[in-house]
């Protein structure tokens, strides 16, 4: 049985991420160059991280299997307690690909975002091109898919991030918490 521990991100994890995030299926579905991957960019994207943490503005961890390897990293960014959304980002190293460690991490993730973060609306895209993250996101039985009409902003600030059309799907803070009550009742 798999399992996953998300903690935060810290520099001993840098070579680990730096190694994933290099290989040619991860980097070229982020649109990630060379740089970005390297150790330094690596490094500095941790920091980066950890300052938009300290602002509110992210919450971001590493993603740890069961034998405690950094098999990827999942962050709610573009946080806005105003209106009470974020969206969510996660990348897994592809030999971890295809095993259920992304769906742990989303549900874990998800239940601090709703539960501590006090959000509503947690939105879900991927470029049209991402057939591998559009499948794994419809899988989620806590997701609503295609809601670009219902929320065009939030469609534009996507596609806008990523230079490229998306879909986007969200996940509202009841559907969630009923599911994940209802899948955790035994647990």
């Amino acid at each position: 049985m798999v399992k996953i521990t998300l903690v935060p991100h810290h520099k001993k994890y840098a070579k680990a991420m730096s190694t994933l995030s290099s290989a040619p299926q991860v980097k070229d579905v982020l649109g990630m160059t060379n740089n970005q991957t390297s150790l330094e960019g690596t490094i500095d994207f941790i920091e980066f991280i950890n300052e938009q943490q300290k602002l509110g503005k992210e919450y971001s961890r590493v993603i740890l299997n069961e034998n405690e390897d950094l098999i990827g990293v999942i962050t709610l960014k573009d946080i806005d307690n105003v209106n009470k959304t974020c969206h969510i980002g996660t990348w897994i190293g592809y030999e971890y690909w295809g095993k259920g460690y992304n769906a742990l991490a989303k549900s874990e993730i998800l239940y601090t975002a709703f539960t501590e973060l006090n959000l509503e609306y947690v939105f879900a895209g991927a470029k049209l091109s991402n057939i591998r993250s559009i499948k794994a996101q419809e899988k989620l039985a806590y997701i609503r898919t295609d809601v670009q009409t219902e929320f065009p902003g939030e469609h534009k600030k996507l596609e806008f991030q990523v230079k490229a059309p998306c879909i986007l799907n969200v996940i509202e803070k009841d559907m969630f918490l009923n599911w994940h009550l209802e899948n955790n009742r035994y647990s």
